[in-house]
């Protein structure tokens, strides 16, 4: 089995080398944004047949440091989709819409998708899953939660006999803090996850919950589930990573280490277990493990995340495509942390709303949503 990594010098992306590393696994393809000295590294180590980088500036940066290697170098989108159908399986690990159009190409070509790009299920779902019905590809979740999921599920006959799905939250950095007290908060101090060594988008939207509420669209279209049957707890120990409840009211939980390379791995191997690099959870030492309700006053990204699934259609890309821009704006220290839910609620209010989206549409609501955005943070 051959992979490819979509954003392969970002956090999943590293972790998924780490983990190809340890099972001898060919890489077949690398992609990056702009980390010209990681991904020149990534080549020489595991002598992909493509590497792509995202414009063609970079691509030439990075054909200097492989002279002599038979590497081919592409840039862009078509770079990307190339690679998204370079392997037998790809783990797609790029932040944010530009993992839409790669996904579905490698749905088309019958790949099994490795899923960590959560956008992809966010903006179009139905879009998404319909695909991979019609051509057989194997959508596997990366998310610890989802894959948490995917688990509890993997015995499950009858899907009418689950009640609920539970995902479990740390509740990011602030947890426990009032909104008011919120509105100063930092950067610095945004990216400071108690549990999770992640990306810095990952990691605000941690801290504003939006990443709970993501998950919750994307749980609705991997599971077939409608959003009263999904339901988010407060776990700050990130122990168990989600839970299943079913009708009789028995529920099982997967417990684990708060490690991706466990879910990376899962993807790769499944169905098949595999001894991982990310070390084993220790029950007599993980402690207590609580749950609470999440503070949707003091979160209300979660709570518009929630309306963004109820309303479907294209209100899941104006969701996202907005929460992309203010939370960038955020870490350029251009708007306040509150600032991110009031922007993507401007945008959900003035973007109008598709039924039953094609791709045009779906990319159309992303662009107004990021317009909405910029214009209203005033740059």
């Amino acid at each position: 089995m051959s992979i490819a990594v979509l954003g392969s010098t970002g956090s999943i992306g590293r972790q998924t080398l780490d983990v190809a590393r340890q099972l001898h696994l060919p890489v077949q393809a690398l992609t990056a944004g702009s980390n010209v000295a990681e991904m020149a590294r990534q080549c020489r180590e595991f002598r992909p047949s493509l590497a792509v980088m995202s414009t063609p500036e970079l691509a030439e940066a990075l054909a200097k440091q492989l002279q002599g290697l038979p590497i081919a170098i592409l840039s862009g989108k078509a770079g990307l989709l190339a690679a998204a159908t370079a392997a037998d399986t790809v783990i797609t690990a790029v932040v944010g819409m530009v993992g839409l159009e790669p996904t579905l190409a490698a749905i088309a070509a019958g790949k099994r998708i490795g899923l960590a790009n959560k956008e992809t299920l966010v903006c179009a779902g139905e879009l998404v899953m319909a695909a991979a019905k019609e051509t057989g590809a194997e959508i596997i979740p990366v998310d610890s939660e989802h894959s948490a999921i995917f688990q509890c599920l993997a015995g499950c006959r009858d899907r009418q006999q689950v009640k609920r799905l539970i995902l479990t939250c740390s509740g990011g950095p602030f947890y426990g803090m009032t909104r008011d007290a919120l509105a100063g908060v930092t950067r610095a101090h945004a990216l400071r996850h108690p549990n999770w060594a992640m990306g810095a988008k990952i990691t605000i939207d941690s801290a504003t919950l939006m990443n709970k509420g993501l998950e919750v669209i994307e749980a609705m279209h991997l599971y077939a589930m409608p959003l009263e049957q999904v339901q988010v707890v407060i776990h700050r120990q990130s122990v168990i990573h989600s839970l299943v409840e079913f009708t009789d009211g028995a529920m099982l939980a997967q417990l684990g280490s708060p490690d991706m390379r466990l879910p990376i791995q899962l993807a790769l191997t499944w169905p098949d277990r595999k001894p991982c690099p990310a070390p084993a959870l220790d029950l007599l030492q993980c402690g207590p493990l609580t749950f609470d309700r999440p503070d949707m006053e003091a979160f209300p990204c979660l709570g518009l995340a929630m309306a963004a699934a109820k309303a479907g259609g294209t209100a899941g890309a104006v969701l996202s495509g907005a929460n992309e821009v203010a939370v960038e704006l955020f870490l350029q220290d251009r708007i306040g942390f509150s600032d991110i839910s009031r922007l993507v609620e401007q945008a959900l209010d003035d973007v109008p709303q598709t039924a039953g989206p094609n791709l045009a549409q779906i990319l159309e609501a992303d662009r107004l949503a990021r317009q909405s955005v910029i214009a209203h943070a005033g740059g």
